[in-house]
């Protein structure tokens, strides 16, 4: 049996490594994968030997707690209960929490305690030895509600301590009770002296309180854990948004009655209708009437597939054009968009955990420092010195040891690289990406969307001899104006960048699977493909060879006839985007090797291949394959980046070691990537792997200057030169020294700062250089489509065409019988914004693409 499990108090990757081992020694286990990304196990168990309990109980053994996962627990027939609530949720809160409590009594802290320092003013009854004993309380009441919110540290430090497996929360444990409880016997001592007048004694104590490193371990390491699991909070969304994709109803036909019912309820059979703009509910295959289906967001292709009875419908695909009903063949789990969540939810428990490299030493750091802290102060005591001199001489070494700089020098770095790459337009949603991504040696691109533009333009014009491109390029889009196909919408346009007034046509009549045909002038005009010239016994001449040439180079024909004679041909392409070419030269300059993925045609895929110089290409893959591609790489050893755009790479992106999601992309595709590229640039991909291995080299530098205090500051504070030089490191000086740490682990992380993304500064020269080319280019407008529901009358449509052009840069034309709006935007207003409008408009936006 394969069961699922929650698995809370997880903080390091010696702890997923501590709970795998403690189940996998369970028996009747085969196989355990534990994912702390998104805090969850996967187990496959004999049911016969072992249960859901069993499991549970070594995990609570091991020091951390484990629940049978919501999702999982609701498959079960008697789970009918309401959902629980989002643990993820529930821990950034209460972490927040832990956060402002902190810092609320820290600030007052490091006040008291380091105020006189630097002149500044402290409340009379904390001068002076004789009010020592009130100065230490106070210190040690403002630590204690610090050391109480964050108690968390120490229950799973000690546990996981004294079940032989040591973590980050050990050290953190160790360092600051070491100091607590240093500053709780500096106390005794104060009050010892006050009561023997003893002054010496007051004042020497009243110098060794550590309050305040205790109070500023818990609090800068919550910060860091904060910031972490916040990022981490993220990551269960994508399988929710893939599920959202598929419509709620279905529009269903039985004994020929039309009636919508929820999408759960049909079944393998069913007669379904689809309306233009509709989303498919199911698997399934056209049985009448055609229509142009959207399948870009499972296969990847750009242009939209003429579709007729005989032909396979795939769930959540969009019907652009056309009506047509269809026979069910796959409901439920079954259907291609189920599949597709399914492997986004075993990829995502797949992915090994990232150790650090903090985490792979405490495991020796934290027993080594122990065993030198008795060590020195046993043999203190055997040589004959004071129980308080070997007792200073322990709690030294533990002070000078504590893992302050240890536990900052990770994130604090992690902290400033993600920074930097947010300035950049570059969004790492997780510390564990941005530390795999420098050691990318492979990188998968996806086609439509991440090299190319996403949307077909035109590209070539071939005329018959006295014919001109712009008498071509009238006719052609007078006569496709009328169709929604975007084959059609891309000549239309090409028409209006051109300025060209068009003609009016009549007699509109669009052919399925061949193209259109219109009037205009008294002169009947056909156009579309080659069937329909040959079935219309039009003689193409030339252009049928200049069609095949276009074709071979990844473009698609559109023939034109007019008078029974062919008027010339004009080709359609989703273009490559400028920076493409120079990204992928870029990833070979790093020695990184480029794989393309498509699901588009072996013949588009090599002429891209061919124009951009791509090592290898594999083609027509369907997302399944994509994801099995990345994962036969790895197999091979590689260190695998997969950039991509659609909800068909979600599964891909997942399974990469690093999966970089294009901002212009779809909501899945960003949910189910580690990296985002706010540009949609491909550039921006090698700028992310270059911060990367900055940041990993700014870690291992700041983890040198943690280890090189500790290194000089253990031998000096065990006491090793007192017999030969009479040197005992004060613990003040062990607190100054493990400051200083603290302070050159952040200096050197803002360095980080001054990165600068080379790659993308050769792009800004290189966009300089094309302003100064092209100067009336200098705003790009985006063309976009949406699909809406809810719109019944020309005062609807109206209202919505002016919510719309009421935003900043938008112009935005809309059709009422296509339930669509044509927007152009020059990228001022999201797409959220523009969702917004026409939502509070009154009506609902199916799709914006």
């Amino acid at each position: 049996m394969k069961q699922k499990f929650d698995v809370t108090g997880m903080t390091c990757s010696a702890c997923s490594a501590h709970v795998e081992k403690s189940v996998a020694k369970v028996p009747g286990v085969r196989s355990v994968t534990v994912n702390l990304l998104s805090n969850n196990m996967a187990v496959d168990y004999d049911e016969t030997a072992s249960s859901d309990a069993a499991v549970i109980h070594a995990v609570e053994e091991a020091g951390y707690g484990a629940s049978v996962h919501a999702g999982a627990a609701s498959s079960r027939p008697q789970a009918k209960a309401a959902p629980a609530a989002d643990p993820m949720a529930a821990e950034i809160a209460n972490m927040k929490r832990r956060l402002i409590v902190s810092f609320v009594f820290l600030i007052p802290l490091f006040y008291i305690s380091m105020g006189h320092m630097m002149g500044l003013p402290l409340p009379h009854f904390l001068h002076g030895t004789a009010n020592a004993l009130v100065f230490a309380f106070t210190q040690l009441l403002l630590t204690l509600p610090i050391a109480y919110v964050n108690r968390k540290y120490y229950q799973v430090g000690f546990k996981t301590l004294f079940k032989g497996a040591p973590n980050m929360d050990s050290l953190i444990a160790i360092g600051s009770a070491a100091a607590m409880i240093y500053g709780v016997v500096a106390i005794y001592m104060i009050g010892w002296g006050l009561g023997h007048g003893d002054t010496a004694l007051v004042e020497q104590y009243s110098m060794d309180l550590y309050f305040e490193s205790a109070g500023m371990i818990l609090a800068l390491i919550t910060l860091g854990k904060f910031l972490e699991t916040r990022s981490k909070g993220k990551t269960g969304e994508a399988i929710t948004k893939l599920m959202d994709l598929a419509p709620k109803t279905a529009l269903v036909e039985r004994e020929g009655v039309e009636a919508e019912i929820p999408v759960e309820e049909v079944a393998v059979g069913d007669l379904l209708i689809v309306k233009p703009g509709a989303s498919i509910p199911v698997d399934g295959e056209i049985t009448e009437g055609s229509a142009a289906v959207d399948e870009s967001a499972i296969t990847g292709e750009s242009i939209p597939v003429d579709k007729g009875p005989g032909d396979r419908v795939i769930a959540a695909t969009i019907n652009r054009s056309g009506y047509f009903k269809f026979r069910a063949t796959k409901v439920g789990a079954d259907t291609t968009l189920a599949q597709i969540v399914a492997l986004v939810e075993d990829a995502a428990n797949s992915k090994a955990p990232i150790a650090k490299l903090a985490d792979k030493v405490s495991g020796v750091f934290v027993p080594v420092v122990i065993c030198i802290a008795v060590i020195a102060a046993v043999t203190w005591l055997l040589l004959g010195h004071t129980v308080e001199f070997a007792l200073s001489i322990g709690i030294a070494v533990l002070v000078i040891s504590c893992p302050c700089a240890l536990g900052l020098a990770t994130p604090v770095a992690i902290m400033v690289g993600t920074g930097k790459g947010a300035e950049n337009g570059i969004l790492i949603k997780s510390a564990e990406a941005l530390e795999t991504a420098h050691t990318i040696d492979t990188v998968v691109l996806d086609k439509t969307g991440t090299i190319t533009e996403g949307r077909p333009r035109v590209t070539d014009i071939r005329t018959a001899d006295g014919l001109s491109e712009t008498e071509l390029l009238t006719i052609a889009a007078s006569v496709e104006k009328p169709s929604e196909h975007p084959l059609s919408t891309a000549i239309v346009e090409e028409a209006a960048r051109r300025n060209l007034s068009l003609r009016a046509v009549t007699g509109f009549e669009a052919v399925a699977g061949q193209g259109v045909a219109a009037e205009a002038g008294g002169v009947r005009y056909l156009a579309g493909n080659r069937k329909m010239m040959e079935e219309n016994r039009i003689e193409l001449g030339d252009f049928a060879e200049k069609g095949e040439t276009l074709s071979g180079e990844g473009k698609t024909p559109l023939y034109f006839a007019g008078e029974g004679k062919a008027l010339g041909v004009v080709a359609v392409a989703d273009t490559v985007k400028p920076t493409s070419r120079a990204a992928i030269e870029a990833f070979g300059q790093m020695g990184v090797d480029v794989v393309m993925l498509t699901g588009d045609n072996k013949r588009t895929a090599a002429a891209i291949q061919k124009q951009l110089g791509i090592g290898r290409v594999v083609a027509e893959v369907l997302p399944q394959d994509k994801e099995r591609e990345v994962a036969k790489l790895q197999e091979q050893g590689r260190k695998v980046a997969m950039v991509g755009d659609g909800i068909n790479d979600a599964p891909a992106l997942t399974r990469a070691d690093v999966g970089i999601a294009i901002g212009a992309g779809t909501d899945v595709a960003i949910e189910s990537a580690d990296v985002v590229l706010m540009k949609s640039d491909l550039l921006d991909a090698v700028t992310a792997i270059d911060l990367s291995r900055a940041v990993i080299r700014n870690i291992k530098q700041n983890l040198f200057w943690a280890f090189f205090y500790n290194s000089i500051g253990i031998p000096l504070a065990a006491g090793v030169f007192f017999s030969v030089l009479g040197w005992k490191l004060n613990p003040m000086f062990g607190a100054a020294a493990m400051s200083l740490s603290s302070v050159c682990v952040v200096s050197n992380a803002l360095r980080l700062k001054l990165f600068q993304p080379r790659r993308a500064a050769a792009s800004n020269t290189n966009s300089n250089q094309q302003e100064k080319i092209n100067p009336k280019e200098e705003i790009i407008s985006m063309k976009k489509t949406m699909v809406i529901e809810g719109m019944s009358c020309g005062h609807c449509s109206a209202r919505v065409e002016k919510a719309l052009n009421a935003l900043d840069g938008v112009t935005a034309k809309v059709d009422l019988e296509a339930k669509t709006a044509s927007i152009e935007t020059e990228g001022r207003a999201s797409d959220e914004q523009m969702k917004a409008a026409v939502t509070d408009a009154g009506y609902d936006v199916v799709s914006l693409s």
